[in-house]
């Protein structure tokens, strides 16, 4: 069968089951209700302090079979994912599902996990280094399950993604189980991502450094949610906290599309008093911010928040009075942890109230614009930030497909020619965002508008900004650069499931043929 972008699909996969189409970015209605744990209770004389991790597994117990369930706040600096595993990996369990929210470098002992058969699915919404090249190479007995991280959030809050035993990584712990993520010499700020694992787990262990006494001042997930806590020596790096470039570029280029993006967005006529705005945390999307603030200054308009991955750029703004407040589901660097812990206005939300399509509203819903990247893009608008053009895993939605199907106006910005290929191609390796939900193409020879959205081509031709058709952008490339080949993959092997945020399948990801 097709999906609605075209892409074929089994109707069924083993290790994942019954595959539903991608039919539109709302066609998808719930019929569903709330997963709810078994009720606990807890005795006045009951300590929840375990000795160590090995307890904690023959406690519950952990047996074959069950999903562990992970968040990413520490990113690269993540301890404690690697030292729960290799206590599996000594238990001798086998047939485990890790639902860690992103996997990133740090990671790489699960690959040996795979082999072993310790693990055999891993559900994620990003990955990048030796597990994704791994996963790409088809060395997981299922094929990973990539979703959104609204898509998370909802999967887990449906039962979909039943958590068994959730390890939140905890900066900081009381006694009897409150946790925040401001305080400790591993403060990692918003433990937003790690609030539907709290909330839905069957079993949640809170893995420390940092006990202190009862109770905690400030509570991010508290102590009714918390069966168990365990102190190690270390369960992270702050520096692998921070998400690589956290400064605004200097490269000419990057800056031109980034003064494209910004008047692309005040000519939206979105930037007035109450607009609202998420961006990202490389050089080029600081830049857009850079030149929002510059925008808002001279017009002294006072935003109502800013939302995503918070950066020490965004607290700055929301210091000078530019945003009311900043909504926070997740740390980029140090002066975000800062911010939250100080500031009242610097606000800490959870995965589902972020980006679940299935509520009675998330955030995203309210943003009016979002500045996101690409990998690849087609003409139909649709973006690939899952693999690169070869079709290696180094990447995921995130939050892309989220904003993108929120906000008023969705930008994506990229450079014409990634690695001397065309961004733009007739054909990607896989669709992680549909072009339904993608308004604005910004390279640095111009602007291409989705022709869904007539109003913003009429609004950009009156500011005589310098549009161009996406087809004429591709011809452009093209003259550059040669046409894109579509690289060959092994047809015969999926090894990984694009889930959009509503639970269908937009997409398949094929090994990698070496």
């Amino acid at each position: 069968m097709k999906n609605l972008v075209g892409r074929e699909l089994p109707e069924f996969i083993e290790g994942y089951g019954v595959v539903k189409p991608f039919n539109g970015a709302f066609s998808t209605t719930p019929d569903m209700n709330r997963y709810a744990p078994k009720v606990k209770y807890s005795l006045p004389a009951q300590d929840k302090i375990l000795e160590d991790l090995e307890a904690v597994f023959k406690k519950i117990p952990i047996v074959d079979g069950m999903t562990l369930g992970f968040h990413h706040h520490f990113r690269n600096g993540d301890f404690v994912v690697n030292k729960v595993m290799a206590v599996a990996h000594k238990l001798n369990i086998k047939n485990l599902t890790v639902a860690l929210s992103s996997i990133f470098p740090v990671h790489a002992p699960l690959v040996d996990y795979m082999k072993d058969e310790t693990v055999t699915q891993i559900d994620t919404n990003y990955m990048s280094g030796p597990v994704a090249q791994a996963i790409s190479e088809g060395k997981l007995k299922k094929p990973a399950i990539l979703r959104t991280h609204g898509g998370r959030a909802r999967a887990i809050e449906c039962g979909q993604l039943k958590v068994d035993v959730a390890f939140i990584a905890a900066p900081c712990v009381d006694t009897y189980g409150n946790i925040n993520g401001v305080e400790g010499d591993v403060a990692c700020g918003s433990l937003g991502y790690a609030f539907p694992d709290m909330e839905y787990a069957e079993h949640v262990v809170a893995v420390t450094n940092n006990i202190l006494p009862y109770p905690l001042n400030r509570i991010s997930i508290p102590q009714t949610r918390v069966d168990y806590i365990v102190e190690l020596d270390e369960i992270g790096d702050p520096k692998g906290i921070v998400s690589g470039t956290t400064t605004i570029t200097k490269d000419p280029v990057q800056l031109k599309i980034a003064s494209l993006a910004a008047k692309a967005i005040e000519c939206s006529g979105l930037l007035k008093n109450g607009f609202s705005f998420q961006t990202g945390a490389g050089g080029a999307s600081l830049a857009v911010a850079e030149y929002i603030r510059e925008m808002m200054k001279e017009q002294n308009i006072t935003g109502s928040f800013a939302l995503g991955g918070i950066t020490g750029y965004l607290v700055q703004m929301l210091e000078e009075g530019l945003f009311k407040n900043l909504l926070d589901v997740q740390g980029f660097d140090l002066e975000a942890v800062r911010s939250l812990r100080d500031n009242p206005n610097h606000i800490e939300i959870g995965a589902g109230m972020y980006a679940n399509p299935f509520n009675s509203g998330c955030v995203v819903n309210q943003l009016d614009c979002v500045v996101l990247g690409a990998t690849e893009m087609d003409t139909s608008f649709n973006v690939n930030v899952t693999t690169s053009s070869n079709g290696l895993i180094m990447g995921g939605s995130g939050g892309h497909s989220d904003t993108a199907a929120g906000a008023k106006l969705t930008i994506v910005t990229a450079n014409l020619l990634r690695s001397r290929l065309p961004i733009i191609c007739d054909d990607i390796m896989v669709i992680t965002t549909p072009g339904e939900t993608v308004d604005v193409l910004v390279t640095e020879y111009g602007i291409c508008v989705n022709p869904r959205r007539q109003d913003l081509i009429e609004l950009y031709t009156q500011n005589k900004l310098p549009l161009f058709s996406i087809e004429e952008m591709k011809e452009l490339a093209e003259k550059k650069a040669g046409k894109s080949q579509v690289a060959e993959v092994n047809k015969d092997r999926i090894v990984g499931i694009l889930e959009y945020r509503d639970g269908t399948v937009i997409d398949l990801i094929y090994s990698i043929k070496k």
